[in-house]
């Protein structure tokens, strides 16, 4: 075991590496040498703020290389960067800085706050760009979430930001020095942040977007010769929606892997990618923010097991009735990351859902198969209940969104006096569609028994998910049941 800090790994790549590009955005780019000298004069601003070693230092930057920079900051005064949205309402931000209790805010914070602070773009002059110190802390991150609950709490990734340089998780990934990833994703949420960290020590090129856009998005993968991407499955439905001759105007032959996670993929996307790019250009993982105990997946495992996250190692989680018992094979219950193979974390602001062995619960459904293959139903809080049967939003999102008037859905349950709950459909048109509801019901009605179809549905002009791909079900839950009480009619409603 060879154990180094991320700090003196980033610092030797800029050693070797110099006046390589290590960060690039479309508003502008940092070398190797930039990014470890401007880094230096952060972590030295962060210590003349009284910011010590293992202290929470939160960023709320948007994506760009001042983010990348920032962080690399946090790592160098021995802090633990805490991830915030750099866009967040004051009353959420407030909850959120309030519950991390954080030694500084990184960002321009949307409230009164008189805690230790630097502003976005301030001036970094008046400290030293020298090598600092080498430190590491006892924790490398920590994510804020909503939950499912919307109540926030913050995950705190208690691996050491020490890195055994034999093993590291990045030369498994194909991360290499001479290589370039894309990020898409917004940098706040924990996948674009982990894979960027992970190419970043890997010494590649990190391509950064602030924000996504599908024609963008080929453009930089055949400008940069991109080599990594990690996606989510709303963007690649949003690619997928060009028009073929966009796509093929572009070169994607320097993709070596495309990695989707963070929300379930609809199989048809799924297929249409492996089709375009081949099956052994496509991977899926699954997992939580927490870490530990995941499964991966690849294009042509898949296509032997379609819709699958791939095979469950063992040891490494479990699949449990409500009673605690163990499930059958093929039967749904809720998914359990076993002791043994879980990931070091803490809660900040909640607790851990946990089994009598240790183990814990992100609060997703699934079954394994009699192959030991893993199969995800939906989140435990998103389960419609109606009549008796359970009903899987995310099954009945995959239907409407394969119709091509159909840009996005969610799918709610609402309260029904007959069955308990009945199922909602809010759904997003493509651009320049027309709403033809007969249509979509008798797609739906192909794919899905009876019990699953919406009894109502709701046309919305805004995106239902955000840059992460993410849709707040117990949000859009919450105000339409507030709707309901208030006599508010759906606009489109059949029976």
């Amino acid at each position: 075991m060879s154990l180094k800090s991320i700090s003196s790994i980033i610092q030797d790549h800029a050693q070797r590496k110099g006046s390589a590009a290590a960060v690039t955005y479309p508003d502008g780019s940092l070398t190797w040498d930039e990014l470890d000298r401007r880094s230096n004069q952060r972590a030295r601003w962060l210590a003349s703020l009284g910011v010590k070693q293992d202290d929470l230092v939160v960023v709320m930057l948007p994506n760009g290389t001042e983010f990348h920079e920032a962080v690399v900051g946090v790592w160098k005064a021995g802090a633990t960067p805490c991830l915030l949205p750099s866009k967040l309402p004051g009353r959420e931000a407030g909850d959120i800085i309030a519950l991390a209790a954080p030694a500084a805010v990184i960002g321009d914070v949307p409230f009164a706050y008189d805690g230790p602070c630097i502003a976005t773009g301030a001036a970094l002059d008046q400290f030293s760009d020298a090598s600092v110190k080498d430190a590491g802390a006892i924790s490398w991150k920590a994510v804020a979430s909503g939950g499912s609950s919307g109540r926030p709490k913050i995950i705190v990734d208690t691996m050491p930001a020490f890195i055994d340089t034999e093993a590291a998780p990045y030369v498994r990934l194909g991360f290499s020095e001479d290589g370039a990833m894309l990020n898409p994703g917004p940098l706040y949420h924990n996948m674009p942040f982990l894979f960027t960290s992970l190419a970043l020590l890997a010494g590649s090129h990190v391509v950064g977007m602030h924000r996504f856009d599908a024609e963008e998005f080929l453009r930089l993968i055949d400008r940069h010769k991109i080599g990594f991407v990690a996606v989510v499955p709303t963007m690649m439905q949003r690619i997928w929606a060009l028009p073929e001759s966009v796509r093929a105007s572009y070169d994607m032959s320097s993709l070596k892997s495309v990695w989707h996670l963070s929300a379930p993929c609809p199989q048809w996307v799924k297929r249409a990618w492996i089709d375009w790019l081949g099956p052994d250009r496509i991977f899926e993982a699954y997992g939580g923010t927490e870490g530990g105990g995941g499964t991966a997946i690849t294009g042509r495992e898949w296509l032997a097991k379609p819709g699958s996250v791939g095979k469950v190692a063992p040891g490494t989680l479990r699949i449990l009735r409500p009673d605690g018992s163990e499930a059958d094979v093929g039967e749904v219950g809720e998914v359990y990351f076993s002791a043994a193979g879980t990931g070091k974390f803490r809660y900040i602001g909640a607790e851990a859902r946990k089994d009598a062995s240790g183990g814990y619960s992100i609060g997703d459904l699934g079954h394994i198969d009699e192959d030991g293959y893993l199969f995800l139903a939906d989140r435990r809080s998103d389960l419609i209940l109606r009549g008796g049967a359970n009903i899987y939003p995310a099954e009945v999102e995959a239907a409407l969104d394969e119709h091509p008037l159909v840009s996005s859905s969610a799918v709610i349950g609402l309260p029904d006096n007959d069955l308990g709950e009945r199922v909602h459909a809010i759904i997003q048109l493509r651009k320049g569609k027309q709403l033809d509801l007969a249509a979509i019901g008798a797609h739906v009605a192909d794919r899905l028994a009876k019990y699953k179809w919406p009894a109502s549905y709701e046309l919305s002009e805004t995106p239902l998910r955000d840059d992460a791909g993410k849709v707040r079900r117990t949000a859009l839950k919450a105000e339409r049941v507030a709707w309901l009480e208030a006599g508010r009619e759906f606009e489109v409603e059949q029976s």
